[in-house]
């Protein structure tokens, strides 16, 4: 047998082993991470991202609430405040205090008809504005959203001024208005003189700076309505106050809840209009709730009875709040 023919008999040589998988485009690379390690930082990028945010929220909302919370058990004065001295532990001895003095619930009762007054102006003066933008020509129903937007955008320190100007004894619009138009002798008349007469200037502001968010918002609410259901009704002989009442109200009244819900929280919180108006230092009588806890904390020196009284407040408009949250989340239902 010759060379060739033998080298020809010869067994083909075995090939060299292939690894497994790795003529498989679907198996991982030996470099990048397994699947479920992937899945899990994948899990975490969004808390990752939202962290810091957080972090501005416990440094400006939870730290100042734990120290206002710490504070109301103490009996912090201006050099415990100012040295940074230890203030001795009083338990509950700042909210008997509180709460056992005449004077604060005729605070809380002042407050209270403040601002049920206030809502009730300002929550009916802005459904009657939206319903007549609704009834508008397009051109005039821009003017007064721009009227409105600027009136919200104005600042409080402005605002406050104007009205002050308005009701003037000697050179206000509101006096002369009376006098010279409407035949009521009411030159050099003081309106700050009575409280209650007071009140009405301060509400006055309060409700014009907040009529144009209310105004807005049921707007936008009653841009939902369908005309169609108001065109049914009215072929089957509703009036205008039966469609409202059947057809246009319960379309807005989650909307008309929640607005109504965000004014009774400011309202009862007033403090920058009364403090303003009054010259920086309101009088008794003038006292809401806010400027009630100012006065104890930065006029008494005391600062445990503000923190206090601000803790009281928080309790008092916590039922508010949670109805608030509770329409939020029957909103976030039906949508």
């Amino acid at each position: 047998m010759s060379a060739a023919e033998m080298k020809a008999a010869d067994p083909p040589a075995a090939a060299a082993p292939v690894p497994v998988g790795a003529g498989d485009p679907r198996s991982p690379r030996p470099s990048e991470p397994p699947p479920r390690a992937r899945r899990k930082a994948g899990a975490l990028l969004p808390y990752l991202l939202i962290a810091p945010a957080f972090v501005a929220i416990a440094a400006v909302f939870v730290w100042p609430l734990v120290k206002t919370v710490l504070m109301s058990f103490q009996d912090v004065g201006r050099r415990e405040l100012w040295s940074g001295q230890a203030a001795p532990w009083v338990g509950f001895e700042q909210f008997t205090n509180i709460l056992g003095d005449g004077e604060f619930w005729a605070v809380v009762l002042r407050t209270v008809v403040f601002m049920v007054i206030c809502v009730t102006v300002t929550m009916a003066a802005g459904l009657g504005i939206s319903m007549l933008m609704q009834r508008m020509d397009t051109w005039v129903r821009l003017l007064l959203t721009a009227a409105l937007v600027a009136a919200w955008s104005m600042p409080l320190l402005v605002a406050t001024s104007i009205f002050r100007w308005f009701a003037d004894s000697d050179y206000g619009v509101l006096n002369m208005v009376l006098t010279k138009y409407l035949g009521v002798d009411a030159q050099g008349h003081n309106w700050f003189l009575d409280p209650k007469q007071g009140f009405v200037i301060i509400g006055a502001v309060v409700v014009w700076g907040a009529i144009p968010f209310v105004a807005v918002t049921l707007y936008a609410a009653l841009t939902q309505v369908p005309k169609e259901l108001e065109e049914a009704a009215a072929l089957d002989g509703a009036g205008v106050t039966g469609i409202f009442r059947y057809v246009t109200w319960p379309v807005i009244k989650p909307v008309f809840q929640m607005v109504g819900t965000l004014s009774v929280l400011w309202d009862f919180n007033v403090f920058g209009q009364v403090f303003l108006i009054r010259g920086n230092k309101p009088e008794p009588e003038y006292s809401l709730l806010g400027i009630y806890s100012f006065e104890k904390a930065f006029e008494s020196n005391s600062f445990s009875q503000g923190a206090a009284i601000s803790l009281i407040t928080v309790l008092l408009l916590s039922g508010v709040a949670v109805y608030y949250l509770r329409q939020l989340l029957k909103i976030g239902e039906v949508e």
